[in-house]
């Protein structure tokens, strides 16, 4: 059987709501909601995998404070090889805003201090045909991102199929930012993004534009994927593009939810799906997971189901 293999950022969260306005300085605001939990792009997509009971791995590190043991605990299958970093535990506070957007805060902790060498020491030598590896939170793991040219060259070498949700720069985009992208992409399958970071990266007039050039940057082997929310997700292959619409839920927590699509999307390829249903199986977990609370996701053998009554 095929494994997903899940690297990157995997933090604390810490969720509170509704934050109406920002309060000024020196004041203090009480909000109606709040939630510690396991979070992080890779974190958020490694547990819609286990609620799948999809095969994957989530590779990863951990610092040494008193949220390491916490946060280890809700990954046991994996934490068990995560290497030691010797700081604080990552931490990101998320507040939530009446139209559901969202802003977060985060410290840099143990994310910041994820290697390469801790990343290839996790995966196998050499991986079984179909293996994917998913990576997250690229600018966040400073240490990781500093290594992506030889690193994602290396994964490629060893078999894998290779997915990149990069997520938003910190320091936002540049020419600079770009052309460092653009060494790697070459070593890249399938570039998972949203709508927004798709037009920073690409940095044209239009999301088509954005998503075609970056398509062309590509292995050949995939494609450039932009979530888009409300409006469902787009693929970008050989200057083809292909859409999929998202029916209208309940909007409950949208924290997550491209990580959410990323697990839907990548399952569908692991188990050999067309594009297009990677594509549904993606909107379909993204939409149960932002639609209920507690968070819930359809396993794989739902979606499989559901795409053959269709």
């Amino acid at each position: 059987m095929n494994t997903l293999y899940v690297v990157g950022n995997i933090n604390v969260d810490l969720i509170m709501s509704t934050l109406n306005d920002w309060p000024q300085r020196g004041t203090e605001v009480m909000l109606q909601h709040s939630e510690l939990r396991p979070g992080g792009s890779a974190g958020n997509c490694a547990l819609a995998l286990e609620a799948m009971q999809v095969p994957h791995r989530a590779i990863a590190n951990q610092g040494n404070d008193g949220f390491s043991a916490w946060l280890a605990s809700h990954f046991p299958h994996s934490a068990a090889h995560w290497p030691l970093s010797s700081c604080e535990t990552s931490l990101t506070v998320g507040l939530t805003h009446p139209d559901n957007e969202r802003s977060f805060i985060s410290n840099r902790g143990h994310i910041t201090e994820l290697t390469a060498e801790d990343v290839l020491a996790q995966l196998p030598a050499q991986a079984t045909a179909g293996d994917i590896v998913l990576l997250c939170g690229t600018f966040l793991c400073l240490k990781l991102y500093a290594a992506y040219p030889t690193l994602l060259a290396e994964i490629k070498q060893r078999g894998f199929i290779v997915a990149v949700d990069t997520g938003w720069p910190p320091e936002g985009w540049s020419t600079a930012l770009r052309q460092q992208i653009d060494v790697w992409l070459k070593h890249c399958d399938w570039l998972l993004l949203n709508e927004v970071e798709t037009l920073g990266l690409a940095d044209l007039p239009s999301l088509q534009s954005c998503a075609q050039q970056l398509a062309t940057k590509l292995s050949g082997k995939g494609g450039c994927v932009v979530k888009c929310g409300a409006d469902g997700a787009r693929l970008w292959h050989s200057l083809q593009e292909m859409h999929v619409a998202s029916q209208p839920v309940k909007v409950v927590d949208t924290i997550g939810a491209g990580d959410s699509f990323n697990a839907g999307f990548l399952t569908a390829l692991l188990y050999q799906e067309s594009a297009h249903t990677a594509l549904q199986w993606g909107i379909d977990v993204a939409s149960l997971a932002i639609s209920s609370s507690p968070r819930r996701y359809p396993d794989w053998q739902q979606l499989q189901q559901h795409k053959e009554v269709r």
